[in-house]
């Protein structure tokens, strides 16, 4: 399994999202200092989900990085994240 489908795994069991976007921007860091030049470092996600009704924008990034915890110890080198509840 790519770390994208680990992402897109991870984040539908937890949020139950209606909308869901995982983004390998990896290729437009390759060659950067800090890149690790895996092909698989570097994500844009967007994910909707009545979760995070209620939360601040904080707290939204805070569970979803709890729940990529994994991913962002490991492979993952920057995860950019929007965040919505339904509606906004």
């Amino acid at each position: 399994m790519t770390v994208e489908d680990q992402i897109r795994e991870k984040l539908t069991r937890a949020f139950a999202p209606v909308v869901l976007s995982v983004v390998n921007d990896s290729h437009r860091h390759a060659g950067h200092a800090s890149s690790p030049g895996t092909g698989m470092s570097h994500f844009s996600i967007k994910v909707v989900s009545a979760a995070f009704a209620g939360k601040s924008r904080v707290e939204r990034h805070r569970l979803v990085n709890a729940t990529l915890a994994a991913e962002l110890a490991g492979p993952v080198h920057a995860l950019a994240i929007t965040a919505l509840a339904p509606g906004e």
